[in-house]
């Protein structure tokens, strides 16, 4: 033990968190943490605990409790199989940058090698961080307990600066009890004062700004950037004084409110008529935070998504790595997003009688309205069916309708998650959360409690399919015993539908290991999720009618405690989209509107 004066090194961590901001730090028990437990049951009346019921759910709350409030969070695992159930929330966090420290007990250092109780060693001693390299920024491992406030500072600078993302502090048993210092660094001293909101290069700023004025028919492609780097307000003055429409990736969604008039919605495989046909001809693009993976890109097939070239990119990252991964760029600008709006709006300021449309971009404009008007018309016929079991697009736009305007929608990964993209139409940045590059299951079964707790005052729903809720139905616990008041859509398709779906289009109906049926009926099987919630001391309905969809989501959302929706989805029907996606050596889909763009 230290003495009196010396803190060890699990009180040096969890003052620091303290000393942070950190409201949270989610994790679970192990014999390899059971000293920072200690550490936080000192201090448990400044920072609270929240034991869940697998480590998954740990990462995923912090990683939406940051996509929340901005603030990031904290993890606890113990070593072995623990910290091993983390990966999946590090690689989810770290390929959509959002940041939050894990930290991860280990064998004590006196025994490094020896083959103790659950120490990976075969390779390298104590080697956990060689597991979770690839799925984080930066692993550091302290072995005395004089490393740790240097460790614990360098962590949470490296987590939150530049692209943001997650970190391990993988800690060995022994060294939480060690004694560390008599001193906990001070966050306003080291990474408090770090700005990363770089500028772009001055002439870039007009270059850029004489691209888009000479542009006949520009438009705007956002994707999270804009989100994180909190730069809604300056993309809309920007967008309103270029009257420049404005598409969104999926993780860009919300950045533009959906009911505006500049606002195309979504670009990808699945995304609007509007969106697709006004990128793919836009002869000036400018992309804000962009990865152009390949659903945003329609497998990067010129034509469907975007045509680049002939089309000119003006591509836009705080992440130079991002700039030129799979476009050429007529300019590449490595710069925070908000800072380069501002630098933009400035210069446009010096640009005497800029402001407005020409001639050009009013009929660009109109143009873009006739294709809006097209897609309008295609779904038309799904916001009006009432058939059960429920037409999936309808059921997106009751479930968007019934989520007051403040409200936090939480999508897990699924068929649904692409209805919900399609047709939900998000008013701010954070009203529409997903996991957009790596794609686990049971981020937004687990996620929405993180979310809840970020924003205690906005209503919080989670939509997800049914296997991704019956994988991590131990949240129903956690929310009980925390009273955290969230709603759970289990979108019930009787299938891993999104995959059911490849089969069908692609490999000709060959289906295998993607519905679940009962074996002596052959009818659909799944178990009674709104007994099972009930069954955890969560209130639980089961619906079968659109019209009762909406409605049962405000009364869950009224009683202001843990609710599960069991809805019957179909499951035989594909978002519509009028991009595609590639799976090579399978084939590539046909969009459900238009065409191929050629140029001219």
């Amino acid at each position: 033990m230290p003495d009196s004066n010396t803190l060890n090194g699990g009180q040096i961590i969890v003052d620091y968190l303290i000393r942070e901001k950190v409201p949270y730090i989610f994790g679970l028990c192990g014999h390899g943490n059971i000293g920072l437990i200690d550490a936080l049951y000192e201090r448990s009346g400044e920072i609270a605990t929240i034991s869940v019921h697998h480590e998954s759910v740990s990462g995923f709350m912090a990683d939406v409790y940051y996509r929340v409030s901005g603030q990031p969070t904290a993890t606890f695992t113990s070593c072995g199989p623990g910290s091993a159930n983390l990966p999946i929330c590090l690689g989810n966090a770290y390929l959509d940058s959002v940041p939050f420290l894990a930290v991860t007990g280990n064998v004590p250092t006196s025994q490094f090698s020896r083959g103790a109780f659950q120490e990976l060693y075969r390779h390298y001693q104590a080697d956990f961080p060689s597991t979770v390299q690839a799925y984080c920024k930066r692993v550091y491992q302290p072995t005395r307990g004089e490393q740790v406030p240097l460790m614990v500072r360098q962590a949470w600078k490296t987590m939150v600066t530049g692209r943001p993302g997650p970190v391990v502090l993988d800690v060995p048993f022994d060294i939480f009890k060690e004694a560390a210092a008599e001193e906990t660094p001070r966050p306003e001293e080291w990474s408090a004062n770090i700005s990363s909101r770089c500028g772009a290069d001055p002439d870039g700023v007009t270059r850029a700004l004489e691209m888009l004025l000479s542009a006949e028919r520009p438009v705007i492609v956002v994707g999270q950037g804009v989100r994180y780097g909190g730069a809604a307000a300056e993309l809309l003055t920007l967008a309103e004084r270029l009257q420049i429409p404005l598409a969104s990736s999926a993780s860009g969604l919300g950045a533009l409110p959906a009911d505006h008039p500049l606002s195309l919605g979504l670009v990808q495989r699945g995304g609007t008529y509007q969106a697709n046909h006004a990128c793919r001809q836009a002869d000036v693009l400018l992309a804000l935070g962009v990865r152009f993976d390949d659903r945003t890109a329609s497998s990067w097939l010129p034509g469907y998504s975007f045509t680049i070239p002939p089309t000119r990119l003006i591509h836009v990252d705080i992440d130079p790595e991002e700039i030129g991964r799979n476009y050429p760029v007529a300019l590449g600008l490595m710069a925070d997003v908000r800072t380069f709006l501002r630098q933009m709006l400035a210069e446009l300021d010096r640009a005497s009688g800029a402001d407005g449309p020409t001639a050009a971009r009013r009929e660009w404009l109109a143009e873009i309205d006739g294709y809006r008007a097209e897609w309008n018309a295609f779904i038309a016929p799904g916001m009006t069916d009432d058939s059960t079991p429920i037409n999936p697009q309808r059921a997106a736009v009751e479930i968007d309708k019934a989520i007051p305007e403040d409200g936090i929608l939480v999508s897990d990964i699924g068929v649904h998650h692409n209805w919900l993209l399609q047709f939900c139409r998000p008013t701010r940045p954070d009203s529409l959360i997903g996991s957009m590059g790596f794609g686990p299951m049971g981020f937004g079964v687990a996620g929405v409690l993180g979310a809840k707790l970020a924003a205690p005052d906005r209503p919080a729903v989670s939509v997800c399919g049914d296997g991704a809720f019956f994988m991590h139905a131990n949240v129903l616990g956690t929310a009980v015993e925390y009273d955290i008041p969230v709603v759970w859509v289990v979108w019930n398709n009787y299938a891993y539908a999104s995959i059911r779906g490849l089969q069908r289009g692609y490999l000709e109906n060959r289906e295998l290991a993607t519905d679940f049926r009962n074996p002596e009926t052959g009818e659909p099987y799944n178990p009674d999720f709104a007994a099972m919630a009930r069954a955890a001391g969560v209130d639980g309905v089961r619906i079968d009618r659109a019209g009762e969809l909406g409605d049962a989501i405000r009364a869950a959302i009224a009683r202001g405690k843990p609710c599960l929706i069991d809805a019957n989805i179909a499951g035989d029907l594909n978002p519509p989209g009028a991009g595609v996606w590639e799976l090579p050596g399978i084939g590539v889909n046909r969009p459900a509107i238009g065409e191929r763009y050629a140029p001219k």
